[in-house]
């Protein structure tokens, strides 16, 4: 592994299931267009490797990333790890316009604090509520858990993979609700990193929607819980997402919820093997953990232009998929996404603006 990890290498990093993980830090702050993407990631390296820093050997650093302003610093020693987040002030010098930078450790609340609505009135009939949400805050002592309702609903807040372990623990308290419509919906999400603003027609989609009632009576199944855009990419430009399911015939049914998207997998029985589902949920979130890495999103507004500005732009768009192919473009009403590498993005947009 070379100390600056582009993004090609990035990918090769991330598939060592997060092995690195304790030695890792999330370093945000970064300045943009101040210097090249290169000169950053060594600017970056030469900080944290500074003893006055708390700093020592780095491995490697990450950047640039799916977020804007946000690079992984890996060290050789945990324990630099932890001096460096214990330090918390970090400005870089006067060539990196002296950014003052944001560090923490990489764990599950970097990415996401969601903000959810659940139902736990279909409960009522086998457990008395106020007991129930005292044994979930007890199970899930990383979540806030806000006072139940009469109806039987309660918001919960933290992170992405902490509500992931309350959804599955409470489908395991009553399995029959895989039956039903699950009445565990998104209300509001804060991400780290800088994003335009969501707009609802982004619950619309071709897969399935929260309503659909997935039936799961054959075969073992598993449960996960995706970011949307992660999920779309995995789906439209990863061959090996379609040929791992079809290896281990596996049944796929996507509930997209705007920024998240639920799947539920489960093997079709004949052809199968024991643990299928398990180690195919496995590799996904192999997959998702290294494109939430290696991916980028920009954006073109569409809004406040005239009608053919904005078709120019879609079919700019249109012209220079086939090029791009590892790009991945979704047009919305208002504003069209553009989701690939940070190289890729950054050029399909520069191509997409000089054309028009």
């Amino acid at each position: 592994m070379e100390d600056l990890l582009p993004d090609t290498q990035a990918s090769a990093w991330c598939a060592k299931k997060f092995t690195a993980s304790e030695r890792t830090i999330v370093v945000a702050g970064l300045p943009e267009n101040v210097v090249s993407n290169q000169l950053l990631a060594t600017f970056v390296k030469s900080h944290f490797q500074d003893i006055k820093n708390e700093g020592g050997d780095v491995e490697g650093v990450i950047y640039p990333t799916r977020t804007k302003g946000i690079a992984y610093v890996i060290f050789k020693e945990k324990e630099v790890a932890e001096n460096v987040v214990r330090k918390k002030k970090h400005r870089l010098d006067r060539k990196a316009g002296h950014a003052q930078l944001t560090v923490c450790h990489l764990s599950e609340k970097v990415f996401s604090s969601i903000k959810a609505l659940l139902d736990l009135s279909v409960f009522r009939s086998r457990f008395v509520l106020e007991r129930l949400v005292m044994d979930l805050a007890k199970e899930n002592p990383t979540l806030c858990f806000r006072p139940l309702q009469p109806s039987g609903r309660i918001h919960v807040e933290g992170s992405l993979l902490a509500l992931m372990r309350l959804n599955e623990s409470l489908l395991a308290k009553t399995p029959s609700l895989l039956e039903r419509s699950r009445n565990f919906s998104r209300e509001g999400r804060k991400w780290t990193r800088q994003s335009p603003q969501q707009h609802p027609e982004k619950n619309t989609s071709s897969v399935a929607t929260l309503n659909t009632v997935v039936p799961m009576s054959a075969g073992s199944r598993e449960t996960l819980v995706l970011d949307t855009d992660v999920y779309l990419y995995l789906k439209h430009k990863c061959e090996v997402y379609e040929n791992t399911l079809r290896r281990f015939c596996i049944h796929i049914q996507e509930r997209v919820k705007g920024e998240l998207t639920i799947i539920c997998l489960r093997d079709t029985q004949t052809g199968s093997q024991p643990g299928s589902t398990q180690r195919v949920r496995q590799l996904i979130e192999e997959l998702s953990q290294d494109l939430h890495l290696q991916l980028r999103k920009e954006t073109l507004l569409l809004e406040g232009k005239t009608e053919r500005e904005r078709s120019n732009l879609t079919q700019a768009c249109e012209r220079l998929r086939s090029k791009y192919m590892k790009v991945l473009v979704i047009p919305f009403s208002t504003h069209i996404d553009i989701i690939g590498s940070s190289s890729d993005t950054y050029l399909f947009k520069k191509e997409v603006m000089t054309k028009t």
